[in-house]
């Protein structure tokens, strides 16, 4: 059984589109655009009026009405096709190719410098930690004296 139409209205300002469709996307289709019309309120659909009754009679098919050019000019119209998008170029595409293949290698040259960054930082936190330990027991050798000097002195 086929679905029962429905009648959609677009205007630009200076004309005025009707179409009997199915669905907001055959209506869509039948304007020949891409962007949803619907969702910024720039189409709607209609319930009445001279243009809903002429969609209805050729469904499928444009009724254009002039609104500020051609005022009131009434006629079927055909819908203007959609530009195809453009098949991606070979060019284009060995360079986006390219392109990631030296995003991967600059990764993979990122990663190791990292990580040497962090073995040196390794072996620098080892260096302190001895050096804080040689430094922690050289003073405590030299407190243990300060304290056997000062004993000898109080006596």
């Amino acid at each position: 059984m086929a679905r029962k139409l429905k009648v959609f209205c677009y205007s630009d300002g200076f004309h005025s589109w009707t179409v009997a469709a199915p669905s907001r996307a055959k209506a869509l289709e039948a304007w020949g655009v891409r962007r949803d019309l619907f969702k910024d309120g720039s189409a709607t659909e209609i319930d009445a009026g001279p243009d809903r009754e002429a969609a209805l009679a050729a469904p499928g098919e444009l009724i254009e009405r002039g609104l500020s050019v051609d005022i009131g000019k009434v006629e079927r119209t055909k819908a203007p096709k959609a530009k195809p998008k453009p098949a991606p170029d070979a060019k284009a595409k060995a360079r986006v190719e390219a392109l990631e293949a030296e995003l991967a290698a600059l990764d993979e040259a990122q990663a190791q410098e990292r990580a040497a960054l962090e073995a040196e930082q390794e072996a620098l936190d080892r260096r302190a930690a001895a050096l804080a330990k040689r430094q922690a027991r050289a003073r405590d050798d030299v407190k243990a004296k300060l304290k056997a000097a000062r004993a000898k002195l109080s006596r």
